[in-house]
């Protein structure tokens, strides 16, 4: 699950670092009948602003009120929505860094001592992460020792737990 919104890899044109952060602020600028709205980020070494295009050219009446509504405000939730979405994210030729950005629940660790689990990770947010780092912190396991379990088939699932994952998955661990 999230904590806060990831930051922005893209370089800063002032002083060349590749870190933005963005704090849920807009802008919108109104010509004649066409609407351009931005999502405002800040560069974490300078503070420079730099602005995301969000919408360019839209006819007012074509943009839905509650999305107006949401960018006038200054919406959070709307600013991660519109970070997660791939067609922002590549017209404006960024990605996104969710380290330190998330967190895991596990509900507990009663279910640790049993031989046979089976487990269901949901995510609440698409959130790209390794599967092996999320059973090892939420097992209580190393990431080698979690990765020797697989090598050894105590470890499966139906989806490859290499590599990065954002979509729901499950496992069953024997131990």
């Amino acid at each position: 699950m999230p904590t806060c919104l990831p930051l922005v890899l893209r370089r800063c044109h002032t002083c060349a670092s590749e870190h933005f952060r963005a704090n849920g602020k807009f802008r919108v600028n109104a010509h004649h009948k066409l609407l351009d709205a931005w999502l405002l980020v800040l560069c974490t070494a300078c503070g420079e602003t730099a602005k995301l295009t969000v919408l360019e050219r839209m006819n007012v009446r074509s943009v839905r009120p509650e999305l107006l509504d949401r960018l006038h405000d200054n919406d959070p939730g709307l600013a991660a929505e519109l970070l997660q979405d791939p067609l922002v994210r590549r017209r404006n030729r960024i990605a996104l860094d969710w380290d330190n950005a998330w967190r895991l629940d596990t509900g507990g660790s009663d279910h640790l001592d049993r031989e046979v689990i089976d487990v269901s990770v949901r995510f609440a947010a698409r959130i790209p992460v390794r599967p092996v780092r999320l059973i090892a912190e939420g097992c209580g396991l190393s990431r080698s020792e979690a990765e020797r379990l697989i090598t050894e088939g105590k470890l499966v699932s139906a989806v490859r737990l290499s590599g990065r994952l954002s979509g729901d998955f499950t496992f069953r661990l024997k131990r």
